[in-house]
């Protein structure tokens, strides 16, 4: 165990009792300050909340171990956006635990009432958003008379989030002689100048080993079909299995959508967007943190500054629209020396933008291909049997009926019923269409299980007639999805498919066409009302309805068509032997001049007849 000779010993209790063992650069480097103002710059996830609590300590405490009694405020810490401000104020609460300080939120969407009465009762430390901590300056429930430090946190947001009047607002309140901590993810002009006029000379930290935070996250690059993005993070979801999982979407009609999707396939999910109410996104975050929801659906903007102890998993199924953006959104994992996972949902049209993003970003991520049915099944398998109940030593009370279970069921039975309650329990995995990932140089990875170009040894099969084709724009790439659903099969149980005008025939294994039959239900159809028949033998390609290719091209509109037999020049009569006849222009009119034995000469139209 690592000791903090540098900080206040209470607060150096505070970090080894949460498990601290060593600090983050950016927690380094501001025990250094003194009583200094400080400009910091430091990434998503680097420790920042904990860094300028270490940071006001000694400004607060000025040598004594405990607070003494509660009066007006001694520091005042502003965050973007409610969730931000919620989560600064629970991480100083255990880190100040032991020097007995009250730490007080100011938010929007609280009750007002409430906050006013807790400030006064007295707080050490306020912690709020800019537009509610302005309305308790103005109204004169938060005394500013006794501040020693400010700290603006997520500065950068706040200015592009259209705070920049509350901000100044709030700093020519406090108290001249107060200290100022500004913490941004980056140091824009607007960031620069808003420093310059209320810091004194500031210390400028640009937190060494920002890229070495992102280790412990893994990156994937997941390409999809378009039409199977959804079914790609139903995959990657069941997959991994998080304790918690984050899913990034750019709209909130994107997160509505996606949640009614998920809560149908009997996922635990909530959603957080600017539409909710206050309470609503509160006790979605309480579900997380409790268990009682495991995946989470958020858009950029409502998912700002919020710490769940246990994600583990982090889904972009829209694309960041910057690097900013994507750093910030994988930095939710990965947290305080955990593990986490970042797996980008890449359609085949966003590649190469999503290259280039990685790029910006300074990130290496892993192209492949998301999970298939096959692989979460197998994933599951691990599972189950790595599942600890299986170490446990078995009760006397159980044995009786452990007993009376194997002599009526036998031991085969009962472990497969228990395999099927177990699979029984989670949403089913979605079969997807096969796509090359590709790697950052171009070069092609081979498709997970690709189907051999000739499907002549195949093997025994049925042959089946969908009532669907050509004319009906019926493809492949959206038929084999549907029979894999619909007929509870995978593709290797697909053989050939014969594409006709009105028709398309499917040669699926004998073993498996019964069970086809009976998942695609006595009615035999597919979705979308398309019907299935069963046919005897091969289908017959030549019979009404099929229409063999023509080998011959139409001709150009105008050309005759070119006859083998015909010579290529032929001998030219003489004048005196070829008929009179008259020129017909474009229109068809027969033309005024009549001419015998030569051509004769023409003025050009200038407007096509007719």
């Amino acid at each position: 165990m690592s000791n903090f000779e540098a900080i206040v010993p209470a607060l150096a209790k505070a970090l080894e009792k949460r498990g601290y063992v060593e600090l983050t650069p950016v927690q380094n480097a501001v025990l250094e300050l003194g009583q200094a103002d400080a400009l910091v710059s430091a990434q998503t996830g680097s420790g920042k909340t904990v860094a300028f609590g270490l940071a006001l300590a000694p400004t607060l405490l000025d040598g004594a171990e405990h607070f003494s009694h509660a009066a007006a405020p001694l520091a005042l810490a502003v965050a973007p956006t409610r969730e931000l401000a919620l989560q600064v104020t629970r991480e100083l609460e255990w880190l100040y635990e032991l020097t007995g300080a009250t730490v007080a939120s100011c938010v929007g969407g609280m009750d007002m009432r409430t906050e006013r009465r807790a400030l006064e009762r007295g707080a050490h430390i306020v912690v709020g958003t800019p537009g509610r901590l302005r309305d308790h300056i103005t109204r004169n429930s938060l005394d500013m008379s006794a501040l020693k430090a400010v700290v603006l946190d997520e500065a950068d947001e706040m200015l592009d989030l259209g705070f920049r009047e509350d901000l100044e607002f709030i700093l020519d309140a406090a108290p001249a002689d107060r200290r100022t901590l500004m913490f941004s993810a980056t140091v824009p002009r607007s960031i620069a100048t808003l420093a310059k006029g209320y810091q004194r000379d500031a210390v400028r930290i640009s937190a060494s080993g920002e890229e070495k935070q992102h280790l412990d996250i893994e990156y994937r690059a997941l390409s999809v079909a378009q039409a199977d993005r959804e079914n790609a993070i139903i995959n990657v979801l069941r997959y991994y299995e998080a304790k918690n999982a984050l899913v990034f979407c750019n709209t909130r009609a994107a997160v509505n959508h996606l949640t009614a999707r998920f809560n149908n396939r009997n996922f635990s999910v909530v959603a957080l967007s600017g539409e909710l109410s206050q309470n609503e996104r509160s006790h979605a975050l309480q579900a997380m943190r409790d268990g009682r929801a495991k995946v989470c659906i958020a858009t950029d903007v409502a998912a700002r500054g919020i710490d769940l102890p246990n994600l583990e998993l982090v889904i972009h199924a829209d694309l960041p629209t910057n690097p900013e953006t994507l750093l910030h959104r994988s930095g939710r994992t990965g947290r305080a020396g955990r593990k986490g996972v970042s797996a980008l949902i890449v359609p085949n049209s966003a590649r190469r933008r999503t290259e280039r993003l990685l790029q910006s970003a300074g990130l290496a991520a892993t192209w492949a291909s998301p999970p298939s049915a096959d692989d979460v099944i197998r994933r599951d398998d691990e599972r189950i049997l790595a599942d600890p109940v299986f170490s446990e030593p078995m009760k006397d009370e159980e044995r009786g009926f452990v007993e009376a279970l194997l002599d009526q069921h036998g031991p085969e039975q009962v472990a497969a019923a228990f395999v099927r309650m177990c699979r029984s329990s989670h949403s089913a995995p979605e079969d997807l269409l096969d796509v090359a990932p590709f790697t950052p140089s171009g070069e092609k990875f081979a498709r997970r299980d690709e189907a051999p170009s000739r499907r002549d040894d195949f093997g025994d099969s049925v042959w089946f007639s969908l009532s669907v084709g050509r004319r009906q724009n019926a493809e492949p790439r959206w038929l084999i999805p549907m029979l894999c659903r619909t007929g509870g099969i995978s593709k290797r149980e697909i053989g050939a498919i014969k594409m006709q005008q009105e028709e398309t025939f499917v040669q699926i294994a004998a073993d498996w066409a019964e069970r086809f039959l009976a998942a695609i239900g006595p009615d035999r159809k597919l979705q979308g009302n398309i019907a299935v028949k069963r046919l005897d033998g091969t289908p017959d390609l030549s019979r009404a309805g099929y229409q063999e290719p023509r080998p011959d091209k139409k001709p150009h509109r105008g050309k005759r068509t070119f006859d083998q037999n015909t010579p290529k020049f032929e001998k030219r009569a003489p004048d005196d032997q070829r008929p009179a006849f008259e020129a017909k222009p474009w229109g068809g009119k027969p033309a005024k001049a009549k001419f015998e034995g030569g051509p004769a000469k023409h003025k050009k139209s200038k407007k096509r007849p007719g």
